[in-house]
C-alpha cells in the first residue's frame, strides 16, 4: 500500500489559528500532481499535538476527500492511552483514511511488554491496517526490533509496516529479518533515505516533500528503478534542504519554506510552536537555492 515519497503534510493555519481548509485542499492537490505516492495528514509535522479531536479528524476527512482514492491516506492516530488510540483508529476509518500511523505510548514510558500489549489491544479492534511509527526522540518509548517482530508476527494482517525515525540504519536489517520481507519499511528521516533504501527500505515519510514534492518523488522513483546514480545525484541536491528543515523546531522551517513557494497559503503555527528563527530561515533560503527551488 505504501512506498515512494509520502509527505508528512503541514497543516495550514490562518493568522487567528483557524484551520485553513482551502489551502489544505490545494496542498493535497499539489502533492498528488507533483508525484507524491501517499499522504500523511495530522502527524508530527502536521502539528497534531495542537489540534482538538474534532479538528484532527476533520483534517483527515478533508485530505481523504481531496485525494479521492488517487493515493492512499495514512492518518496519524496514536495516543498514550490505549482506549483513546483504539477510538482514534475508528475515527480515522470513518474520516476516509486507508491506514493509521501509530506511535507507541509516549510519556507513560511503558515496558516492552506494555508496548506489545498496547498494540495487541488495538489489533483486536482496529478496522484499518496500521503502520507503526517509531520515533523515540519524541516519544522516549522505543519499539525494540524484537518487540516489533513479536507484534507483527502476532498480527501480520494488521501491522503492515513501520515509519522508522530512530536514525539507526541497522534496524532496517534487524526488522526485515524479524518481521519478514513483505513488511514495509519507510524512513522517517529524509537525510538517511538513500542509505535506508539500500538497507531494504521502500520509501520515506518525508518533511522535505512538503517543499520539493517532485524532486523527492523523482528520487524515490530513481532508486526503485535501479537508477542509483540518478538517485544519488538527487539525494545530494536535496541533502542541504533535508538538514535545513530541522535548523529550528519543526515545523517552523518547513512552514517557512512552503510559504516561500506558495505565499498564498497561510503558514502560521500554533503555540507552543513558533516561526523559524533568522539563522534557520537563512539556512532554508540557501538550501532551496541549491536545490533549484
Amino acid at each position: 500500500m505504501f512506498s515512494g515519497s509520502i509527505p508528512a503534510l503541514v497543516t495550514p493555519f490562518a493568522a487567528d489559528g483557524a484551520f485553513a481548509e482551502d489551502a489544505y485542499r490545494e496542498l493535497v492537490e499539489w502533492q498528488i500532481t507533483e508525484g507524491s505516492a501517499g499522504l500523511v495528514p495530522v502527524g508530527t509535522t502536521g502539528e497534531a499535538a495542537t489540534l482538538t479531536y474534532d479538528e484532527h479528524f476533520y483534517a483527515v476527512r478533508v485530505c481523504a476527500e481531496q485525494a479521492n482514492r488517487r493515493v492512499p491516506v495514512l492518518a496519524g492516530a496514536g495516543s498514550n492511552d490505549t482506549r483513546v488510540a483504539i477510538a482514534n483508529v475508528h475515527a480515522a476509518k470513518a474520516a476516509g483514511a486507508d491506514a493509521a500511523l501509530m506511535v507507541p505510548p509516549y510519556y507513560n514510558r511503558p515496558s516492552q511488554e506494555g508496548i506489545f500489549r498496547h498494540f495487541e489491544a488495538i489489533a483486536r479492534e482496529t478496522p484499518l491496517p496500521i503502520v507503526l511509527y517509531n520515533v523515540p526522540g519524541r516519544t522516549v518509548t522505543d519499539i525494540q526490533p524484537a518487540t516489533m517482530a513479536r507484534i507483527v508476527k502476532a498480527f501480520p494482517e494488521v501491522f503492515i509496516g513501520v515509519k522508522d525515525a530512530t536514525g539507526s540504519l541497522g534496524r532496517v536489517t534487524e526488522q526485515r529479518l524479524g518481521c519478514g520481507p513483505d513488511f514495509v519499511q519507510l524512513s522517517g528521516n529524509d537525510e538517511t533515505g538513500l542509505a535506508f533504501n539500500a538497507m531494504g527500505g521502500v520509501g520515506c515519510i518525508s518533511v522535505t516533500a512538503n517543499v520539493a514534492p517532485r524532486l523527492c518523488a523523482e528520487f524515490q522513483a530513481a532508486w526503485a528503478a535501479g537508477d542509483h546514480a540518478t538517485a544519488l545525484a538527487l539525494h545530494d541536491r536535496l541533502y542541504p534542504l533535508h538538514i535545513a528543515m530541522f535548523t529550528d523546531a519543526s515545523p517552523g522551517p518547513v512552514k517557512y519554506a512552503v510559504g516561500k513557494i506558495k505565499p498564498q497559503w497561510p503558514m502560521h503555527l500554533r503555540l507552543p510552536m513558533t516561526e523559524a528563527n533568522d539563522a534557520s530561515r537563512a539556512a532554508v533560503d540557501e538550501a532551496m537555492a541549491k536545490a533549484g527551488l
